[in-house]
């Protein structure tokens, strides 16, 4: 890999500046527009957060795709995986895709939504808190 600890590499994620993950906020440069990646930089932070008990495999903001290797949720005995698409710099619905699965396949469209509904709900809750400030 990139010799970042799965903390560092969440934390590079899910910086940057306003509603929109940019480049220079992953680079510590300045803000040329020219550089803007369209992922919600909420939904993002929100979907490593949602799913931290998976560990990430790859992080990728430039295409907006996020995809984790097996692991247990709190409490539970079922082994999942997931791959997370953040398409576009609103903070909604239709900007998240996530493609969970079991080791016998995907999981039923409910539990994908309850997902998707929960990764959704922390993204406001973090942009509410980022607001107060």
């Amino acid at each position: 890999m990139d010799g970042m600890s799965p903390e560092r590499r969440r934390q590079a994620a899910a910086s940057g500046q306003g509603g929109v993950l940019g480049l220079g906020g992953l680079l510590g440069g300045g803000g040329n527009p020219d550089s803007i990646v369209k992922v919600n930089r909420y939904i993002w932070r929100a979907s490593l957060e949602t799913l931290d008990f998976l560990p990430v495999e790859s992080a990728d903001p430039f295409s907006g795709i996020i995809t984790t290797g097996w692991g247990r949720a709190p409490g539970g005995g079922q082994e999942y995986r997931a791959t997370i698409f953040v398409q576009d710099p609103a903070l909604d619905a239709r900007s998240l895709k996530v493609a969970l699965f079991t080791r016998r396949g995907a999981v039923s469209e409910d539990t994908q939504r309850q997902v998707e509904d929960a990764i959704l709900t922390r993204a406001r809750q973090i942009r509410l808190a980022d607001n107060r400030l």
